[in-house]
């Protein structure tokens, strides 16, 4: 059976976030020759609306209104509430991002619908979609479907193939209702340094407790920087005040799944094991060889990182210059 299904676009700093692209591509699979729309709240840049239409949106619908400028949880639940009804969508897609997490559970729980949040794979079998999420700090996996009524879920960053399927796709404009706003935004601070947004980081290069100072992380953004990477670090580090809480990676932090996870001096607790250990690959830089880090790392260098780390930034800073 053919579905209609609704994808929000996310975007950042004047840029569409990677996940947008992956659930458009997932929207496709579903919508088994059903109808795959987007929706742009907040802003109707025609090289938005190009971009969503090249990976497939064959509709984009550009919600205008002033309330939608920054995300609002109160503004963004009732647009979406409303745009569904207007859409009549089977499924609703969102990245599992700060908007996505805080929006898909609002919207949901509003419409009396199920949720099924933080997915890695999703499968159509049988005119049945079935939905697979990590679960015990991903040391298990289960399998999830939706028995009746619209489907909402979250997916993770980093874990879906982009595939473009450029489409003629039809821009409709919807002014929503937006009343009885609880919360206005004064101001923005951003506290994340500039670079690579870390949840959609390709390579990441992170430190523990064992960079031992803030200005430990400097060889860490030294070799991030050659490899075009964004820097996390553990709880530990953030609790030490080594660095900001916003780079924090592991269960209460950010969940990551990059090509290429650096990670240095970090024990490997299991905190943080939750929010890494899905990448791809993985290296460890350890000064202690029985560190549980090592239990999980596809590579491994027993040493000082900060003997390490600076060997490494000179070795892809030389491979690099060669292949350029």
């Amino acid at each position: 059976m053919t579905k209609r299904v609704l994808v929000l676009a996310e975007f950042k700093e004047g840029k569409l976030r990677n996940v947008t692209f992956e659930a458009l591509t997932v929207a496709q699979q579903l919508a088994d020759g059903g109808e795959v729309t987007a929706a742009l709240l907040g802003s109707s840049e025609a090289a938005f609306t190009k971009e969503l239409s090249k990976y497939g949106a064959s509709k984009i619908y550009t919600v205008d209104h002033e309330a939608l400028s920054v995300y609002s949880a109160d503004a963004y639940t009732q647009a979406l509430c409303q745009l569904i009804e207007e859409v009549q969508a089977d499924v609703i897609l969102m990245g599992h991002t700060a908007i996505g997490k805080d929006a898909a559970t609002r919207v949901a729980a509003r419409l009396g619908q199920g949720l099924i949040s933080d997915c890695i794979a999703v499968n159509l079998e049988d005119d049945e979609l079935i939905f697979t999420r990590p679960i015990y700090s991903g040391k298990a996996f289960q399998n999830k479907t939706i028995s009746d009524g619209k489907v909402f879920a979250t997916l993770r960053p980093n874990n879906f193939e982009m595939i473009e399927k450029p489409v003629q796709a039809e821009v409709i404009s919807i002014q929503p209702v937006i009343q009885d706003i609880r919360t206005v935004i004064k101001e923005i601070v951003k506290k994340t340094a500039a670079g690579v947004d870390l949840s959609e980081a390709k390579i990441i290069v992170s430190g523990g407790r064992g960079v031992k100072s803030e200005n430990g992380f400097k060889p860490l953004y030294e070799l991030a920087e050659i490899l075009g990477a964004a820097v996390g670090s553990s709880r530990g580090a953030c609790d030490a005040g080594y660095c900001d809480y916003s780079l924090q990676i592991g269960q209460t932090g950010k969940v990551v799944t990059p090509d290429l996870y650096i990670a240095c001096g970090i024990s490997g607790a299991i905190q943080h094991l939750a929010g890494m250990s899905n990448s791809k690959i993985i290296v460890a830089i350890n000064k202690d060889p029985e560190a549980p880090i090592f239990q999980v790392a596809d590579y491994g260098i027993v040493g000082d990182l900060f003997e390490v780390v600076p060997l490494l930034t000179a070795e892809f800073k030389e491979l690099l210059l060669v292949q350029q």
